[in-house]
């Protein structure tokens, strides 16, 4: 058997690996700005940031995982790509939105995404298992 390449799961996993990155940097202009070295700001802007990343690293995984069974199957294909493109940029959606004011509607907007898109791609996983698909 030769060397099996993943590109949706390559690429949707470099992506996230991006995005953990710019919440990172985010949560720590704050921490510079606001002097925390550890912990929170008791429910301020640092704890919504930290909440983001970690609500994104919470999800991912679980995202990643069905992205690489999928196409593992052989049943990826473009519709996954576009699957796992929508649900980065929810994520990024969900991060920004984190930071209310005028761009709060991107969290509802990333939770929604999220969901979606785990539900979609447990419905697919599953109907592949049973050879459906």
């Amino acid at each position: 058997m030769g060397l099996m390449i993943l590109p949706v799961t390559l690429t949707a996993a470099a992506a996230a690996a991006v995005i953990n990155i710019w919440l990172s940097m985010r949560i720590g202009r704050l921490r510079m700005a606001h002097k925390i070295s550890i912990g929170d700001d008791a429910g301020g802007p640092l704890t919504a940031r930290m909440r983001a990343q970690l609500n994104f690293v919470e999800n991912t995984a679980f995202v990643l995982v069905l992205i690489a069974a999928i196409e593992l199957s052989g049943k990826g294909g473009l519709w996954l790509s576009w699957v796992a493109a929508i649900y980065m940029l929810g994520r990024v959606a969900h991060g920004l939105g984190m930071d209310g004011g005028a761009l709060g509607k991107g969290r509802s907007i990333g939770t929604a995404i999220t969901m979606l898109t785990q539900l979609g791609l447990a419905v697919v996983a599953v109907l592949i298992a049973l050879g459906q698909f």
